[in-house]
């Protein structure tokens, strides 16, 4: 047992590296050594630990199983061809997981705390980040409500924890989806815009319904009209017309994605026209009938860029054939790039772990 500053570490006695394969890793289902941890109590954050990785023990009536009290974020390490190691934007990802946090009634979490906790995990378990392009450590910080009791009404207490996942491609093979006209990831007024919990465990019935289709994802579209189309799956969303690259503009049911305003940054350097605001199913429907839709791709953490091959919409299908000068896999290989430290980054995106 070991402190740091005020961080407690107790390590694991001996590693589990060595039971893994790492070229068959299934996403987010082997996790590393150790994990981050700290509790909320009587208005204050206790002593942070990291411990090794395993089971939590909690009430049954903890409010996080009846309210619904859950954020969480999602992050990725790299390593680089010498070894070392970097976060791609992680203070983004604090002051997003405090604005969820608020959003839900929850306590902010101190900058301090988790950063030390994030980089001092990191350092721990470095072995599971391998180097390599695609290769990469999932990180997933999350927020619950410990507070034992069934009164409706917020937490008094709270855990944020910090658990790791070695990590390749999120998707495999050629993704089709469909415009939602019934179902909506999220409403005007509600919490689109933070990682909570709920709004995740919303989409999976439509989109099972999708898959039984055929379809991989959903591109969602406005709850009040179903006429504006706003996240694909859990992903950001771009549409590229001639040359332009349209995407619908943050707001209360769209989430502040890291990996999508990074690639609005990059494409507005490279000369590109972005336009950032409301795109109408019909726009896209009749530039898929016109030749003009070149691109539909999302974006996010997990998967970086996934291009889309087709999309359906009111029973008809819509064929995508990506240019040879596609700007999905110039923006993938340009933050893979500055995140696997190949390239300068002139953005100050990258973040090294030392």
């Amino acid at each position: 047992m070991e402190t740091t500053s005020t961080l407690k570490i107790t390590k694991r006695d001996n590693s589990k590296i060595a039971d893994v394969d790492f070229n068959n890793l299934a996403f987010g289902s082997v996790f590393t050594d150790h994990m981050f941890s700290v509790e909320y109590v009587n208005g204050q954050w206790q002593q942070p630990e990291i411990v090794p990785y395993g089971p939590i023990s909690m009430d049954p009536s903890a409010k996080v199983f009846h309210y619904g009290q859950a954020v969480f974020e999602g992050m990725k390490a790299f390593k680089d061809d010498q070894g070392d190691i970097f976060l791609f934007r992680p203070e983004d990802n604090w002051e997003r997981i405090n604005t969820s946090s608020a959003r839900l009634a929850m306590p902010e979490l101190p900058k301090e705390v988790f950063m030390e906790g994030l980089m001092e995990l990191l350092k721990l378990d470095e072995a599971w980040i391998k180097a390599g392009d695609g290769n990469s450590l999932y990180i997933r910080p999350f927020h619950i409500a410990t507070q034992p009791g069934v009164s409706a009404s917020p937490s008094d207490r709270y855990k944020f924890m910090i658990i790791l996942a070695p990590a390749q491609s999120y998707y495999s093979g050629e993704v089709s989806v469909v415009f939602a006209e019934k179902y909506s990831r999220a409403a005007s007024g509600g919490v689109g815009y933070a990682k909570a919990a709920g709004n995740y465990a919303a989409q999976f019935y439509p989109t099972n319904l999708a898959k039984e289709e055929g379809y991989q994802q959903v591109i969602w579209t406005d709850a009040n009209t179903h006429e504006y189309l706003e996240e694909a799956g859990t992903m950001n969303v771009f549409f590229r017309v001639g040359d332009k690259l349209l995407t619908a503009p943050t707001n209360d049911t769209i989430l502040n994605g890291i990996t999508r305003k990074s690639i609005i940054q990059l494409a507005e350097a490279a000369g590109i026209t972005v336009e950032v605001r409301p795109v109408a199913v019909k726009e896209i429907v009749e530039a898929a009938q016109a030749g003009e839709l070149k691109e539909i791709f999302g974006v996010g953490t997990a998967a970086v860029v996934v291009p889309f091959k087709s999309f359906a919409y009111k029973g008809e299908d819509h064929k995508l054939n990506a240019p040879e000068n596609s700007y999905g896999v110039q923006f993938k290989k340009d933050l893979n790039d500055i995140q696997y430290n190949r390239t300068e980054d002139k953005y100050g995106w990258r973040v090294a772990v030392k």
